[in-house]
């Protein structure tokens, strides 16, 4: 096994590298059972969030034990069944789960090849499997099916198990149908939100008027049907047995519930984040020999906070049966869930069981995790039964976790000939990870809430070897001599963050790609070429040269009001390559009417999968560039519908051409995030050459650019 493929992860330290997630779920009876019947059942702890991982990971499988695709089944992850692999993000669920997979599968052939010989007296080397069956020179000797016994997986994996070589690799890196699209296509019961269990019962916050609220009183009145009131503090749902009474119950709740309310949001998201209380650190710094600088730019880049918004409200079941909790959950990482879920009702963990079901789809920490402890705490008020908990548009918008509002500043020096040679970068952000699971104290809103209340520790940035946060792709791609990155990580929390898609990356890289652009017309040189010859990577060279190329970057001509962009980044600096060329109209409001996007995994486990997500990743850089901004006052987020908080519509997704460019023979990287970032940066560079008017502001709406030509002295 290629040691590339290897992730780094914590616990068993004294014993042998294990691939990806394998390392620290070492049983190879975690990862596969073998069934009699001729199927094969994977137990990954990873999960399904629309992305198709599940796909991958059956093909993954199938491939190693040499059966067919469609003999592979799935298993939701749960706890403690399945392998704590923590939290499905950062577009590592192949390096991680995909890796641990492909080696415990190939370890398990080699276990049923060895036994299938013993018993056949069949060389080793002289057997060959078809679809799952064991044939010998003269004919079948066995097959897993015959040999389907648990007690030949019930041990730990050996690293010197060898996976198959790239070029016979037949089933992992072609396209393969999504295991998960035809319940969803035909309308089939498949989300948490289509629950539903016998006795259920259902729940509805009633939220408090301002992020810092004291609940005082409830002035009587009657309620729907069977609705009651559920309270714990400051902590307020209503129970009933069916949703629409539900749902009425907390809407004259709302209206009856007597608050002491308090200003906590700040009146700028831009002035707070240069007076906040914070931490400095230091990124990179880095000084090489280089001329002398001859010219120098200033830019500043700023995006505010982001919402998640899920089409699909967040969702969660609950039920306790005696002192045990049972939680059916979309969270990205259940073990974490579980273990704040344990902090937050004061129970041991051994005590609760949480399941993944799917839900509408997010990249990074929604609400998903904060509706289960809603759901667990309502369905404390009635034993035995299961309880629903559904979030509303609202609740989805304004009290979800959000991706921080950021500030970049950069100094960029170049010498006589335009080339760079001095470069300073600060960013300043809250933290971008709170995700469960991961600090002493819980994390889940509504701790803050209950009776015996604790505050939210402020969100972390993870260090720049794990990805970084705020500080994610904030060192450029390109050769730079001298090179210092700075990051202050605002401490005090008045709006939750965490981790969006991309985290840090969309500001950071919408900064460097800007200044990259205003660096090379000072040189009089074209942006491809500017790049080019600053950039190393022979692989990042070989996708901006594609995507230009798709794009007909070099026969391009001006047009008014229309102008092409160009965006590079590689992930994390460690991830999937991208390159973006962006092409936009300046009507009433920007659009995007076309995107031409090339990318670099490494090995394609499905090819038909990397293009959705480097596809899916791009529209969603749209809607991010374009319209995307959370709104508040002094008490409350305001943005809560969606007229406040707009998303892209399908009637203005642009047209996205895709060329992936394959490399069978290297490690495999997620594709979820890669595009996202260049997408955005590609259309800030479009804009300024339609309009002349370079946006340092997101989203990139005509009041903004307004904005922005008047401080140019434009108009």
């Amino acid at each position: 096994m290629n040691l590339a493929y290897v992730q780094a992860t914590s616990g068993d330290g004294d014993k042998p590298r294990l691939p990806g997630s394998l390392h620290v779920n070492r049983r190879l009876d975690q990862w596969l059972r073998i069934h009699a019947e001729g199927l094969v059942t994977i137990t990954p702890g990873k999960v399904e969030l629309g992305q198709g991982i599940l796909t991958a990971l059956a093909q993954i499988a199938a491939e190693e034990l040499d059966i067919a695709f469609a003999r592979v089944r799935v298993q939701a992850a749960a706890t403690p069944a399945s392998p704590n692999e923590a939290v499905t993000s950062g577009s590592l669920s192949v390096q991680e789960s995909g890796m641990a997979l492909r080696h415990a599968c190939a370890e398990a052939r080699a276990i049923h090849l060895s036994v299938a010989a013993q018993r056949s007296g069949v060389k080793l080397e002289a057997i060959r499997v078809e679809d799952g069956s064991f044939l010998g020179p003269e004919g079948p000797i066995g097959s897993y099916w015959a040999q389907a016994d648990d007690a030949l997986l019930a041990c730990e994996a050996s690293p010197g198990s060898r996976a198959k070589p790239p070029a016979a690799r037949r089933i992992a890196g072609s396209a393969a149908p999504r295991l998960d699209l035809p319940d969803k296509v035909f309308g089939a019961a498949r989300f948490i939100q289509d629950l539903r269990l016998p006795g259920m019962l259902h729940a509805r916050m009633v939220r408090p008027p301002a992020r810092r609220a004291r609940f005082t009183a409830l002035r009587d009145g009657a309620l729907p049907g069977d609705a009651r009131v559920v309270r714990d503090g400051s902590f307020l749902a209503v129970l009933a047995s069916e949703e629409a009474i539900a749902e009425a119950a907390a809407a004259r709740v709302t209206a009856r519930a007597e608050w002491d309310a308090e200003d906590t949001l700040p009146e700028s998201a831009e002035a707070w984040l240069r007076s906040a209380p914070g931490e400095d650190s230091v990124v990179v710094d880095r000084t090489e020999a280089a001329p002398e600088a001859a010219a120098t730019l200033h830019a500043r880049f700023f995006r505010p906070f982001v919402a998640h918004a899920s089409i699909g409200t967040c969702c969660a079941v609950a039920r306790w049966e005696g002192d045990q909790l049972e939680v059916w959950s979309h969270s990205q990482g259940i073990y974490n869930l579980r273990a704040d879920l344990a902090k937050a009702l004061r129970v041991p963990e051994t005590q609760i069981l949480v399941r993944h079901i799917e839900g509408a789809g997010c990249y990074g920490h929604n609400g998903a995790d904060d509706v289960a402890l809603d759901a667990a705490l309502a369905a404390r008020a009635a034993p035995g039964l299961p309880v629903r908990l559904l979030w509303s548009r609202a609740e989805e918008l304004g009290w979800a976790p959000f991706s921080s509002a950021m500030l970049v500043e950069i100094e960029a020096e170049t010498d006589a000939a335009g080339d760079i040679v001095a470069w300073r970068q600060q960013v300043t952000s809250q933290g971008h990870s709170s995700r469960p699971g991961r600090n002493p104290k819980p994390t889940l809103l509504a701790v803050e809430h209950v009776a015996d209340a604790s505050e939210i520790p402020a969100a972390i940035n993870p260090p720049l070897a794990s990805g970084g946060g705020a500080q994610r792709n904030a060192v450029p791609a390109y050769r730079i001599p001298r090179l210092q990155v700075g990051l202050r990580r605002i401490t005090a929390m008045p709006v939750r963050s965490s981790a969006l898609r991309g985290l840090g990356a969309p500001t950071n890289v919408l900064a460097i790609e800007s200044v990259m652009d205003e660096l090379a017309a000072k040189a009089g040189a074209d942006p491809l070429a500017y790049r080019l010859r600053h950039l190393d990577d022979a692989r990042g060279q070989a996708v901006l040269r594609a995507a230009a190329e798709l794009a007909g970057w070099e026969t391009r001509a001006k047009r008014e009001g229309i102008g092409m962009g160009i965006g590079y980044a590689r992930y994390k600096n460690s991830g999937g390559w991208c390159a973006v060329v962006a092409e936009v109209a300046a009507e009433a409001e920007i659009v995007c009417r076309h995107l031409w996007i090339a990318g670099d995994v490494g090995e394609a486990i499905n090819p038909d999968g990397i293009a959705n997500q480097y596809e899916g990743g791009a529209i969603h850089g749209v809607s991010m560039a374009l319209k995307e901004e959370v709104r508040f006052d002094r008490r409350r987020v305001t943005s809560d519908t969606w007229e406040a908080y707009p998303i892209l519509r399908f009637s203005e997704v642009p047209a996205v051409e895709f060329r992936l460019l394959a490399r069978p023979e290297e490690p495999p990287l997620g594709a979820g995030e890669a595009a996202l970032a260049p997408t955005i940066a590609a259309i800030a560079n479009a804009i300024h050459d339609a309009l002349g008017v370079r946006p340092h502001r997101m989203p990139f709406t005509a009041a903004n650019l307004a904005a922005e030509m008047d401080a140019a002295g434009g108009g």
